[in-house]
């Protein structure tokens, strides 16, 4: 039972003595003509490029002609292949018996036409085996994918990926491309809940996945259509239509169990980032001064622009506000070196503490002047500057103190 992401470890290279770690299924139905050569083609690029054990386990569901005396003769002719006979039809029906059936820690499947170039097999199990995603699909559907097909089906597949983008807020790319994975741990959880038999099954079982808070791997292929499909496309779009309202009834309604499968399988949340350790104090004097010196360049600036139509103190309360805020924002990431939303209300609060001091100098200074005469715009500015430099000072030590606050 999966309990938390420190549980997720990474797949053994050898899970038992003879065990494999890769369990291919390959779903047919009426494939004598194929199965062969694909089965050999597969066989031969697995035993030439995947560093694991494996196995290959041909899912027949009901095929009606040689198919099922093909896939026993290859079970003969190569050790690692497997035959599951299934009374019944559906492409879905067949991946839940062969993975269920399966003890291989990492599970896939690919379409008996090997329109998907095998070259992406690895990259597709890899982050399965090491733990680091827990389902992974080949996309069609990514830039630097590459893909041979049709524009009826290509307009087919995009509509059906918008559509589940709009009704049931999926963030993979690609549903239908029949290249997948799954680790077996996340499988046994996932496949009771997949009512789908036949082509939604992909579907359902990805949307599961992404709302149990599982990490979904994207691998772009390269991609040839095959001009034999037997797919009949009107018959599999109606069925995708009634699935996805099925499924999404059952979100709405909370009849799937998301609660339970997101603390049984999800990611933990990551933990906040430690804030890094204070630079030394010249290093931070430097960019302190620095931010200080653009921040009064902007003060002054809206001082004067705001002096006549406001008045001195208004002006000045504008002008500090203003430039107070954008201060410790910068001081926060640049002088004292802290990113991220950690702790960033206290740091403004106590920055517009700074501000109310500095507020009080230069008002004060302000005050004072116009009380003791009527000075020209020379003087007030070189006051101002006089009080924003005794103002910058405490305005460090008191950053410098909440910054560094239980650091």
């Amino acid at each position: 039972m999966i309990t938390s992401i420190e549980s997720r470890a990474a797949v053994p290279a050898r899970p038992s003595a003879s065990g494999p770690v890769l369990d291919v299924v390959v779903p047919v139905h009426n494939e004598e003509a194929d199965l062969g050569p694909c089965v050999r083609r597969l066989h031969a690029h697995l035993g030439a490029h995947f560093p694991y054990p494996f196995r290959i386990t041909i899912a027949d569901n009901a095929s009606v002609d040689g198919t099922l005396a093909v896939a026993e003769a290859l079970t003969v002719e190569l050790p690692e292949v497997r035959v599951r006979h299934l009374a019944a039809k559906g492409r879905g029906r067949a991946l839940r018996a062969a993975w269920s059936a399966s003890d291989a820690p990492v599970l896939a499947y690919l379409d008996v036409d090997l329109s998907t170039d095998l070259a992406a097999l690895l990259p597709l199990v890899a982050p399965l085996i090491s733990g680091h995603s827990d389902v992974a699909i080949g996309t069609r559907l990514a830039r630097t994918a590459r893909v041979v097909r049709g524009a009826r089906r290509e307009i087919i597949s995009r509509m059906y990926n918008l559509l589940l983008r709009g009704t049931l807020a999926v963030r993979f790319s690609d549903a239908q491309c029949g290249f997948k994975a799954i680790r077996s741990d996340v499988a046994r959880e996932l496949l009771p809940l997949v009512q789908d038999t036949g082509w939604f099954f992909d579907t359902e079982l990805l949307v599961l996945a992404q709302r149990a808070g599982l990490r979904i791997h994207e691998v772009p292929v390269d991609w040839i259509d095959d001009p034999d499909s037997r797919v009949d496309v009107v018959a599999t779009a109606v069925a995708d239509l009634r699935g996805i309202g099925r499924l999404g009834r059952a979100l709405l309604t909370g009849a799937l169990p998301l609660a339970e499968l997101r603390a049984q399988l999800g990611r933990a949340p990551l933990p906040a980032p430690p804030e890094p350790a204070p630079t030394g104090l010249p290093r931070q004097l430097v960019r302190f001064a620095a931010v200080g010196v653009v921040s009064t360049c902007a003060y002054l600036l809206l001082f004067t622009l705001t002096r006549g139509a406001l008045g001195a103190q208004p002006a000045n309360l504008l002008a500090l506000l203003l430039t107070a805020v954008a201060n410790t924002a910068a001081n926060r990431r640049l002088t004292f070196g802290i990113a991220g939303r950690r702790h960033v209300t206290r740091h403004h609060l106590q920055g517009l503490l700074a501000f109310a001091l500095g507020l009080a100098l230069t008002s004060g200074s302000l005050a004072t002047l116009h009380a003791a005469a009527t000075p020209d715009r020379a003087v007030e500015l070189a006051v101002l500057v006089a009080a924003n430099l005794a103002a910058t000072v405490l305005r460090f030590t008191l950053l410098r103190l909440a910054m560094h606050h239980r650091r």
